[in-house]
């Protein structure tokens, strides 16, 4: 007897293979928290009041939010072309690190109105520019992106600790490994008396005009025609290489506008906890809106839920806060190996 993988000629509907996917994760949590002693209903319910009980809740999730939006774009667009970006982590800490630059050398000589513009413009260049060089590296030699963006994601973590911990420290810090506060005008503003920030407003408005772009315009086409056939892509006469440069920078520019959006939004300075995971979430907010933009706001609400939900866990049970990235990693392997069976099945056949 043997096993082969043949693909199927019907499958669910995306939304529905999602749902199902969901299921088996929160049973998983629920024998997690038998496990650990605790009734699983109740902690459930901890979590759902923690994140979405009050408008202050829900607002701190929208926060977490921002940041995921951002990275589940980024990751999304590059798989559209079947470009696997797993380096928004890195692409995050350089554009919070070009947004701090601007913040702490040039915002203090520039007009008031151009400051805000001049840190996104900042934040999306520094995100890019730690993107090229594996964009490049793809495009023309055809280097395992993958590899190449993950390493860079150390590379960007440790430079970033070396300017806070050294030349960009803040001298009148007291020791604190961090830099100095930025004035007051380079802080992103924040709206309805909570901390969520213009990044909220960047991110929504980043995600309507890529699910414009890739459904209606010709760069969107050429995106969608190399996603599906490379080959195809060839024979149409696509600038291939090309293409796949300016979708990597694209992506590095949306990681590197949450980066922005965390050190000018959220920390006012920069400092250590900037790179806490954001890049690698936005993988699993990517594929659980099936790399559609127009989902990805919906899921990174969703996941943000999630973790707040787990640090309210932490507060009130006392069960530790990582419940929640256990659940986000059972939660990734669902959506993939729905997707897997969703399209394909596994027959037996006996062998000669």
């Amino acid at each position: 007897m043997a096993i082969t993988i043949e693909e199927k000629t019907s499958a669910l509907h995306p939304l529905a293979t999602t749902a199902l996917a969901v299921v088996p994760v929160f049973l998983v949590g629920a024998v997690l928290f038998a496990l650990l002693g605790t009734d699983p209903l109740e902690a459930y319910r901890v979590m759902v009041v923690g994140a979405f009980g009050s408008w202050f809740d829900f607002s701190e999730v929208l926060v977490k939010a921002i940041p995921l939006m951002l990275t589940g774009l980024s990751v999304a667009v590059a798989a559209r072309m079947l470009l696997w970006n797993i380096g928004a982590e890195g692409q995050l800490v350089f554009g919070g690190i070009f947004a701090a630059g601007t913040a702490l050398f040039w915002a203090p000589h520039m007009p008031p109105a151009l400051v805000i513009p001049a840190l996104v413009a900042a934040g999306f260049a520094g995100g890019a520019l730690w993107a090229l060089v594996p964009a490049v590296l793809k495009a023309r030699w055809n280097v395992n992106e993958i590899i190449t963006t993950l390493m860079f994601n150390y590379v960007a973590i440790i430079f970033m600790e070396h300017l806070y911990f050294g030349p960009w420290r803040d001298p009148m810090g007291m020791g604190f490994p961090g830099t100095a506060m930025f004035k007051q005008v380079a802080w992103l503003p924040r709206f309805f008396q909570t901390r969520i920030h213009l990044g909220l407003f960047i991110a929504l408005a980043a995600a309507a005009l890529l699910y414009f772009a890739l459904k209606y315009t010709p760069w969107g086409y050429r995106v969608r025609v190399i996603g599906l056939s490379d080959r195809a892509a060839r024979y149409a006469g696509f600038a291939f290489g090309r293409q796949q440069v300016m979708v990597m920078l694209l992506s590095g520019g949306l990681a590197g506008l949450a980066g922005m959006g965390e050190v000018c939004g959220i920390h006012m300075r920069l400092q250590q906890g900037l790179a806490v995971g954001y890049g690698y979430d936005g993988i699993i907010i990517a594929f659980l809106a099936r790399l559609n933009p127009a989902a990805v706001p919906v899921a990174a609400v969703l996941l943000a839920g999630l973790i707040v939900g787990g640090e309210q866990l932490q507060t009130a049970t006392h069960l530790p806060a990582s419940i929640s990235l256990v659940l986000e990693g059972a939660l990734l392997l669902a959506i993939l190996g729905a997707s897997f069976f969703n399209r394909y099945r596994l027959r037996r056949t006996r062998s000669r």
